[in-house]
């Protein structure tokens, strides 16, 4: 019966009847609809959080079925765009909740106009230069949030309470988060599913508003060789922090610090230009590379796919060969590099 949809939840104390009427009012913004973003969207929605917005600017593809559980094969013959697909499954799972699906890539202007109202931010990304916007405009804005990525598998997992935690910044300056891909190493979908575990158990924590439970550090696994740690941060927080420090000024957020993106006329080649300077590995990315053919100088490499060719610089640039779409491009290049 519709009255029972949520009574074994209820009866779990730290939510309750009181926690679920919380759920039923937050509003739940997912970036990215991607393996994370559709089993984290999934869960919540099964929870009964009362409105979610699912931002992505992707299609469904063959690929993703393996683990991105909400798509189907129709999704991939048709090429739906993954958020349109989520808002289409997730309305049947629970037509009581409101699913607003947004086709787009996610930038400043778009966290300004959708994140309105919102009372958290799940992390969906497959990029750190998006998971820096985030941080930086939940920062600003007073809005938790939580980071996940999976790769192998291996994943990780911290929540970001704006003014009482470390953001990602400090984060990532203190503990290496990686650069792996699933394009370039693979990734298992119990992975994802343990990442989406942590992050949405997090999120109902934050909506339920259990602040004492919520969790204070960063948890990392590998399913595969059974490791799992859980790593302290209250002392990597920064006074100088670009982004939580007593002077911030949200570098990714005003686009100090944002990758530039120019079409080269005349070559249908796009070129993108990391905003963090510094020199490329193009050693330990060769060894990532697979499938396509690989060719190198002291200069570059380039890897050339059946669509593209791409080039490596060691001072970060990369030129797209065989596309002048922008969109396109970034997602090929964020596939590959991982931000």
């Amino acid at each position: 019966m519709p009255g029972e949809r949520y009574s074994r939840q209820q009866l779990f104390q730290p939510i309750g009847e009181k926690g679920q009427r919380r759920l039923e009012e937050s509003h739940v913004l997912i970036v990215g609809a991607g393996a994370l973003g559709t089993s984290s969207s999934e869960q919540l929605v099964r929870a009964g959080v009362g409105k979610i917005t699912v931002i992505d600017r992707d299609y469904v593809e063959f690929s993703n079925l393996q683990r991105q559980q909400l798509f189907t094969e129709r999704d991939a013959e048709n090429r739906l765009p993954k958020a349109v697909a989520a808002k289409s499954r997730l309305e049947e799972v629970n037509s009581e909740v409101q699913i607003h699906a947004v086709v787009a890539d996610v930038q400043a202007e778009e966290l300004k106009k959708y994140a309105q109202g919102i009372d958290m931010i799940i992390d969906g990304t497959d990029n750190f230069e998006t998971r820096m916007l985030i941080n930086d405009f939940t920062q600003r804005n007073g809005i938790p949030w939580v980071y996940g990525g999976c790769v192998g598998s291996h994943g990780m997992s911290y929540t970001i309470i704006p003014g009482s935690t470390p953001c990602l910044s400090c984060l990532m300056r203190s503990i290496p988060l990686g650069a792996a891909t699933c394009d370039t190493v693979g990734v298992i979908s119990p992975a994802v599913q343990m990442v989406a575990a942590h992050q949405v158990t997090e999120a109902l924590k934050v909506l339920v508003g259990d602040v004492e439970s919520i969790r204070k550090g960063l948890v990392t696994f590998d399913l595969w060789t059974n490791d799992y740690t859980s790593i302290k941060t209250g002392r990597i927080q920064r006074q100088d922090c670009p982004s939580c420090g007593k002077e911030p000024n949200y570098p990714y957020l005003f686009g100090n610090e944002m990758t530039k993106v120019a079409v080269l006329c005349g070559r249908d080649t796009v070129q993108i230009r990391p905003g963090n300077k510094g020199q490329r590995d193009l050693e330990e990315l060769k060894n990532r590379l697979s499938d396509g053919e690989i060719q190198e100088n002291p200069f570059l490499l380039s890897y050339k796919t059946s669509r593209h060719r791409m080039v490596f610089f060691r001072d970060g640039r990369v030129l797209i060969h065989g596309t002048n779409d922008i969109k396109e491009a970034k997602t090929l290049y964020h596939k590959i590099v991982g931000g």
